[in-house]
This record gives C-alpha cells, sequence and structure tokens, in this order.
C-alpha cells in the first residue's frame, strides 16, 4: 500500500515468520508480521494447520486490516503456522500473489513463504510449463512449489533439498507440512532469518529479532546461509546440503531495511547507523549549525554525524506518519505537493542556519531535491547533504525494489552532477571502505566482499541468469513477479 509521494525510496522485499506447536499459533504470528509491517505494506497473509486440515486468510492491506477480525483468527485455528508481508518487487499487486502459496501435493500439504527473488525463476517457469505445469500465479515462489510437487525424492525434506538446488538467487523461506515446519536461507545467506524460542520452547522463525521481541520469544541463533532447520516431534535438525561460501549478507539492510530496533547478524542495525554517521563525519565534515536527519531512516546516522561533528542534532524536519491512500486524486499538482503531505519544515530549527541534512540514499534524486527546497524555504543559510550509503549505481535483483538502472541518479550522473540536481550547496557520500568500517571491518575485500554490495559496486555474487537473457526466450520479460 504506497502513496503516489513516496515513489523515489528503496523499498523493502519482503518479511517472513513461523511458529510450529503453539496453541495459538496465527495470532503469534499476525504478531510477528505487525513488527515486520516496514518489509511489506501491500498484502498479508497467514496459512495455519491444526492436525488435520490447513487453513489461509490472505489480504490485500496492512496486517492490522488483514487480521483485525476474530472471526478471521478463529478460522485459522491450528498449532502452527506461517506467514507474509509482501511488497511486489515486479509488476502489480494481486490476490493470486499473496502469500504463503499452498498446495496439496503427493505427500500432503505444503505452504511456502518466501522473502527475495529467483533470478533463474522465467527459465524454471518455461521449463515447468513444457512438462505439463499449471502456474495460478506470476509469483517466483510458486516456482519453488513446482519443483518441489516435480521432483522424483521420496520425502518432502529430499524433495525440497532437490528444489532448491535448482534455484539461483536470494532466499530465506519458511514452509509448513502437517509433520514438520522448516526454515532456510539462500548459501551466500543474502536475506536475513532468524531463530527463537517462546518459553515453553516454542520455535519461532522470523526475518528479523523485532519480530522475536513483539512475541515474548528469546532469540537463539541466526539461520545459518544455505542452513535447512526442521521442527518436528522429533525435536531440531540442522541440514547443510550446499556448498557454503564465504557469506555475502545484504548490506542494505543495515543501512536501511531493517529496523533499527532489529539485531541482524549479530549486529545492532541502531549501533551500524550511528557508526555509519560517525564515519560520514569524519570523511566529509563541514562547518554548519545544525544537523538534520530526513526522517525516520536518517535519524540514528544523523545522530551519529552530530555526534561526531560536534554539532547539535535537531528534528528539523518532522514526519507525517499517518501519510497512506492519500485522500485527494493525485493529480499532478497534488503529486508536486506530496512531499509536504510526508514531511514539514520545523522552521525555528531551520532559518538562518546553516544546515546538514543527513539521509540514507539517493535513488532517483525527486525527493531529494524537493526536501533541501523545502529546508531552504524555511529559512535555511546553506543546505548541505550527506547520505549514509554510497552511490546507488546499479539495480538489485536479489528481492530489492530498485528502478532500472537508467532511472538511478548515481548511475547517469557524478556527485556533482547529483549536487546540481537536488540543488544542495554540497553533497558527499560515504565511501565504500568507510561503509566497511562502520560494520567493523577494516575496508572491503575487493577479492572478497564481505557484504553484497551490489548496488553500489555492480558486483553481483548470484547469477542473474533471467536477466542476462539465459535460456531465455527474449519475447518475454526479464522476470517474473518477485515474490518479496
Amino acid at each position: 500500500m504506497t502513496t503516489p509521494f513516496d515513489d523515489d525510496h528503496l523499498r523493502e522485499e519482503c518479511g517472513i515468520f513461523g511458529i510450529s506447536r503453539h496453541a495459538d499459533a496465527a495470532r503469534h504470528v499476525a504478531l510477528g508480521l505487525h513488527a515486520l509491517q516496514h518489509r511489506g505494506q501491500e498484502a498479508a497473509g497467514i496459512v495455519s494447520f491444526d492436525g488435520a486440515r490447513f487453513q489461509a486468510h490472505r489480504a490485500m492491506g496492512h496486517v492490522a486490516e488483514a487480521f483485525e477480525s476474530d472471526k478471521v483468527m478463529a478460522d485459522l485455528a491450528g498449532y502452527a503456522a506461517i506467514g507474509h508481508v509482501r511488497y511486489a518487487t515486479f509488476g502489480a499487486t494481486v490476490l493470486r500473489n499473496v502469500q504463503p502459496l499452498f498446495a496439496d501435493l503427493s505427500f500432503g500439504g505444503f505452504a511456502i513463504a518466501h522473502n527475495g527473488n529467483l533470478t533463474n525463476a522465467m527459465a524454471l517457469r518455461r521449463r515447468l510449463v513444457k512438462a505439463g505445469c499449471i502456474f495460478q500465479s506470476t509469483s517466483d515462489t510458486e516456482v519453488i512449489l513446482h519443483l518441489v510437487a516435480t521432483s522424483t525424492k521420496n520425502d518432502v525434506v529430499d524433495r525440497l533439498i532437490d528444489a532448491l538446488k535448482q534455484i539461483e538467487g536470494a532466499y530465506s523461506l519458511v514452509a509448513l507440512t502437517d509433520s514438520m515446519m522448516m526454515g532456510m536461507r539462500d548459501p551466500l545467506g543474502v536475506r536475513p532469518l532468524v531463530m527463537g524460542k517462546l518459553a515453553d520452547d516454542t520455535i519461532v522463525f522470523a526475518s528479523e529479532t523485532c519480530a522475536l521481541d513483539i512475541n515474548g520469544a528469546e532469540f537463539i541463533r541466526d539461520v545459518e546461509p544455505g542452513e535447512i532447520v526442521i521442527v518436528s516431534d522429533e525435536g531440531i535438525t540442522s541440514l547443510k546440503p550446499f556448498a557454503t561460501p564465504k557469506p555475502r549478507f545484504c548490506i542494505f539492510e543495515h543501512i536501511y531495511f531493517a529496523r533499527p530496533d532489529s539485531v541482524v547478524e549479530g549486529r545492532s542495525v541502531y549501533d551500524v547507523r550511528k557508526h555509519i554517521g560517525a564515519e560520514l563525519a569524519r570523511e566529509s565534515g563541514i562547518e554548519a549549525d545544525v544537523i538534520i536527519p530526513v526522517p525516520d531512516s536518517g535519524v540514528p546516522a544523523a545522530i551519529g554525524f552530530a555526534a561526531e561533528a560536534r554539532i547539535p542534532f535537531e528534528l528539523g524536519i518532522i514526519r507525517n506518519h499517518y501519510v497512506g491512500r492519500t485522500f485527494i486524486e493525485p493529480t499532478q499538482q497534488i503529486r508536486n505537493l506530496g512531499v509536504k503531505l510526508k514531511h514539514n519544515a520545523n522552521r525555528p530549527q531551520i532559518e538562518g542556519k546553516r544546515v546538514v541534512l543527513v539521509d540514507d540514499s539517493i535513488v532517483r534524486g525527486t525527493t531529494s531535491l524537493k526536501i533541501v527546497q523545502m529546508v531552504r524555504d524555511a529559512g535555511a543559510r546553506e543546505v548541505h547533504m550527506r547520505i549514509a550509503s554510497p552511490p546507488t549505481t546499479h539495480s538489485c535483483f536479489y528481492g530489492v525494489d530498485t528502478p532500472e538502472r537508467s532511472q538511478l541518479l548515481a548511475a547517469t550522473h557524478d556527485i556533482e552532477g547529483m549536487r546540481r540536481f537536488i540543488q544542495a550547496d554540497s553533497l558527499a557520500f560515504i565511501s565504500m571502505d568507510g561503509l566497511y568500517r562502520a560494520m567493523g571491518e577494516a575496508g572491503r575485500n575487493a577479492a572478497q566482499p564481505q557484504f553484497c554490495d551490489a548496488c553500489f559496486t555492480g558486483d553481483y555474487p548470484i547469477s542473474l541468469t533471467d536477466h542476462w537473457g539465459g535460456d531465455e526466450d527474449q519475447s518475454r520479460p526479464h522476470r517474473v513477479k518477485a515474490a518479496g
């Protein structure tokens, strides 16, 4: 559920949550999805199992809207459930694409929820269609479902492994059958997945630790790259069926996607963002009177910047958190006012001052231009922009919605050209090594990078079969709709 005024930002991917062996499984999943709402606002779904039947409810909109009805929750009775919040990274959102997906297979019911994007989904889909598979959605997650269904392996775990060995891309998955729940990550661990437990030793999977916190669950550990964790009556089993090269976790999770109160891959997201701000101040400090974040994502970095620069931090821009579907028909004139529906200048903190604005990234640059102008209109003497990430020069194909490369400002302009475009007095980005230092590394290892940073470097760690045209009918789109 995005607004017509919010199209100049990288979109969160999706969020997944699963719980097994609990009487109120679906209610815990709904709570977990509520905590993960920042990862997808277009649709939500839950599939539960009560020992005899699978039940599902999927709806467009926010979690609170989808699961506010007592009847809906009563119909999701069961001791195991998985859920999903969705932001489509390609194409229109329709109900048939809302996850978790479910099918009755030869071994019984199978439900799956996916965070990420498969980069060979189109090639696999064509092969499966030729073999007689009938697709009900345009989601790449359904490719996994069909691969499991058509596998010649004997049991469900072997079928799933067989399916995963055929796919390329970034994924975290939770799956549910009538006998087990599973959580798994791709071999490079690009997308996050954590495991926790409730006081009664009920096991929980979630995209982020903030979803454990809302349920009162204790964090156990991250699911490891390339690992499949199985929860069943026999207990917890860990399988590692893949060769596991050095992990390449998505560095943008730390910059923007994850909630600041989450702990991701052993690092406090809030602390990392403050460290990024401090590095940014050391690299590109400037004489100024006030440091102002572009809310909300720029706040922790701006705090770190202000502390390092010893310049006062102020909330000079106030965000309206209640901008949803606009109550005004979004004509072009209203679209031009869009930034003021979401942000408003706090004039007393700005007027007559040299302002440093701190934001997490610049994508198309259109919002940055409007923010800079808004701050100038509020009386700022100077407006300097500092960005808590390197320039975004490449599109993401691993489950993050980014514009085509030609629409990325940093792909078509140098830093000075970008500065002129957004009409700031100065513009600077954190360096790649500075970003890695903020992550606790000595710098970026160019021969073997510690993270996936393809959006900044173009160094894609996983093959882009569909995008590059491998085994692909060029008359078709490059990608099926990403699951998120």
